[in-house]
């Protein structure tokens, strides 16, 4: 196990949407020796834990995921409750508008589309609804739109917590929830449209921070 150059606590907790009950979710970001590498048996790119509900990735392949505009890693460089960094994660977070690219409406949307299609998979085969997923679902299009806009991540949804609570418990009927999202699909292709975002991310700048990481560690 290796000592976590960033960790923070991503989920309902960070969103501003937690209940009792709700579970403590935190990501990390490790950096391996950079000698490790040079062996046939590579550091692993990620590992579980220390602690309950903890996932965290290698730094590299953090950078990746990062690059291809994952939602839920882009959460962690933009996450309010950071409960560990160091001098590399200090660097991975002055880093974060790098990673920002285009290539935000494609992810975000398509995460969102795809929670969708389950939630009316599901309806169809039950004809129940799965609140939490659909809440989910227009939690990541408010998200998109954001980035898209300002270029930050949007990660803290409290102006928006009674509404959402309210799809979450099943107190918003599903001809609103198909109306609310149909709506912000429509924003997410308008600020696509004219965000400010470049193209790609930046590559250079990237590979700039993960080079001073890999030295920093020789």
């Amino acid at each position: 196990m290796f000592p976590l150059a960033l960790s923070v606590v991503v989920g309902s907790r960070a969103y501003g949407l937690s209940v009792d009950g709700s579970d403590h979710d935190r990501r990390g970001v490790f950096v391996a020796p950079t000698r490790s590498f040079w062996r046939l048996d590579k550091p692993p790119t990620h590992f579980d834990g220390p602690l309950d509900e903890q996932f965290n990735w290698e730094f590299e392949r953090f950078c990746v995921l990062a690059a291809q505009a994952n939602p839920t890693v882009l959460e962690v460089l933009w996450s309010p409750i950071v409960e560990t960094v160091d001098p590399d994660g200090t660097a991975l977070i002055s880093a974060r508008q790098a990673f920002l690219s285009r290539r935000v409406f494609a992810t975000y949307g398509n995460y969102a589309r795809d929670q969708l299609a389950k939630v009316e998979a599901r309806r169809a085969r039950t004809g129940e609804t799965n609140h939490k997923q659909a809440m989910h679902m227009i939690r990541l299009l408010i998200a998109g739109a954001h980035v898209l806009r300002t270029g930050e991540v949007l990660v803290d949804m409290s102006p928006l917590r009674d509404r959402l609570l309210a799809v979450r418990r099943g107190e918003a009927g599903w001809d609103e929830i198909r109306a609310w999202s149909s709506a912000l699909l429509a924003e997410l292709e308008e600020a696509a449209a004219s965000t400010p975002l470049p193209d790609e991310p930046d590559r250079t700048a990237i590979d700039r921070l993960l080079s001073g990481v890999r030295e920093r560690n020789l």
